[in-house]
Formats: C-alpha cells, sequence, structure tokens
C-alpha cells in the first residue's frame, strides 16, 4: 500500500518509537491486507494497555495508511506535545461540545479528506476483569454512518501482558507478543438511510463492537463473556449490593438488639 501524507512528525514519531517497541515486544500482525489502500476509512480498536495506542499505532503505520487518533483538546495546546500531536494529524475532540455529532465534526472532516482514523470505542482501558471488550461509546458508529466510511475492526492482545491496565510497573521479561488481527468491514448498510437516534446508534455500535470481540476470540483461543462489561450496570449492581448488605446489617443489628432487650427484660422479672 502506498505511504501518503505521513509527514515529517509522523516519520519523527516512528523513529522515537519504533526502537523501543521493537525491542520490548515481538509481533503477530495479521489482516493488513483489509486496509482500505485509498479513501477515508475508520479502525475501531479495543484498548486493554496504555502502552497499546503506540503499539497499534506501529502496526497501522507499517499499513501504509497512518493512524489519525482522537485525542482531549487539551493536548493540542503550546509546547512540543501540542506541536507532535497537529504535526501528526491527530484529531482534537472537543469535549465541551454540547452536540454529540459536533464533537467529532473533525473525524468526520478527516474521513472525508480520505484519512484513517481510530478510533477506541470503549473511551478508555476496559475495566472488564479479563480483559475483554467492555461496552462502547457510540462516536465511531456516529461518524461511520454520517460518512458511510468502511469500518475495520481491529482486535489486539499481547501488551497488555508488558503493562497490565491501570499498573505502574511494566513486565519486561519474558518478552511478550503483540498480536494484531483486522478483519473485513463491519457491514452497517442495515443501518443507512434511518433516523439517527440513540438506539440505531447503540445498535451500531454493538455491531461494530461484536466484530472486534470475534476477532479477540480468535486472537486468544479463548470465549468472550455473553454479556459485554458495563461499567454503569456494574456501578448501578455494585450500590444495590451494598444497600442490600446495609439492609441486613441494620436488621440483624436491630434482631440482635431485640434479643437482648427480651433477655433483659427477662431477667428483670425473675428479679422482681
Amino acid at each position: 500500500m502506498p505511504r501518503r501524507r505521513i509527514g515529517f512528525w509522523y516519520r519523527f514519531a516512528a523513529v522515537l518509537c519504533k526502537p523501543p517497541l521493537v525491542i520490548l515486544v515481538k509481533r503477530d500482525w495479521r489482516g493488513m491486507e483489509h486496509m482500505p489502500a485509498e479513501g477515508g476509512f475508520i479502525t475501531a480498536v479495543n484498548h486493554n494497555s496504555h502502552v497499546d495506542p503506540f503499539a497499534y499505532a506501529h502496526y497501522q503505520y507499517n499499513t501504509g495508511r497512518v493512524p489519525r487518533f482522537l485525542a482531549k483538546s487539551g493536548l493540542f495546546g503550546k509546547g512540543f506535545v501540542g506541536a507532535a500531536m497537529r504535526g501528526t494529524g491527530q484529531i482534537p475532540v472537543y469535549r465541551e461540545s454540547m452536540d454529540a455529532l459536533s464533537a467529532f465534526r473533525a473525524a468526520i472532516d478527516a474521513v472525508e479528506r480520505g484519512e484513517c482514523v481510530a478510533f477506541y470505542p470503549e473511551g478508555t482501558l476496559t475495566r472488564d476483569p479479563d480483559g475483554w471488550p467492555m461496552t462502547a461509546k457510540t462516536g465511531a458508529a456516529r461518524v461511520a454512518l454520517q460518512t458511510r466510511c468502511p469500518v475495520i475492526p481491529v482486535a489486539q492482545w499481547g501488551v497488555n501482558e508488558l503493562l497490565p491496565p491501570y499498573a505502574r510497573k511494566p513486565h519486561l521479561l519474558p518478552r511478550k507478543t503483540h498480536r494484531v488481527l483486522a478483519g473485513p468491514p463491519v457491514d452497517l448498510s442495515r443501518f443507512y438511510g434511518r433516523e439517527v437516534t440513540p438506539e440505531l446508534l447503540k445498535e451500531a455500535t454493538e455491531a461494530i463492537m461484536a466484530d472486534v470481540t470475534r476477532l479477540l476470540e480468535e486472537i486468544r483461543g479463548e470465549k468472550a463473556p455473553d454479556r459485554p462489561y458495563d461499567p454503569r450496570r456494574e456501578r448501578i449492581e455494585q450500590r444495590l449490593r451494598t444497600q442490600a448488605q446495609t439492609s441486613h446489617g441494620r436488621s440483624q443489628a436491630h434482631t440482635s438488639h431485640g434479643r437482648s432487650q427480651a433477655r433483659t427484660g427477662h431477667k428483670g422479672e425473675n428479679s422482681k
């Protein structure tokens, strides 16, 4: 595939990042043939380590279609980091926008210019205890339905063993393998031409994440949970468990207090 629109800053970033990645991790990369040679498209990637954006960028860079990641707009300010973010063509997300689609206008523009826009649909590191993809946000689906561009599902595994989610120290030895598998475009045609409602976006997002999860099952040789981990549902269930435990504790305390009063009263009667 032709290497287009890479530019100085991306090449400079590659010079800095590729050597340590080559040293630290082995590579088992598959599915590059699914990356479109021309035109704008989206990749939807699972996220399980603070290192995987660099490892995945290495994979995507080697396809000849460099990724443009979505990042907080605050990173695009002054200084070296801001210059690097702008120079490599990363995409600012203005989270303060009240219009959800406007927050991704820059991503839509990039796709329409023929760029590869990389989405982490989960929005943050997975909180699934076993590292499976959790419920996702609808940004990738919004951009896909607006532009009707191909959405390439990508699963990755391995650098989470180098640096597990939320861990502070890497596990350098033994040397880990970064496994990546990209699949054919997600079929979203059934969603085209319909009113873009929250329900439609949820369905399209679930279709995207189902393909990502199936690819990860193939990489890991395991079956994913029937229901993806949902942080919001988990918080609600945890709150209900806590309330139930508190209620049970109060009930036990009340019962114990009642028994104590009964024993005290009984002794008092005997002493008269």
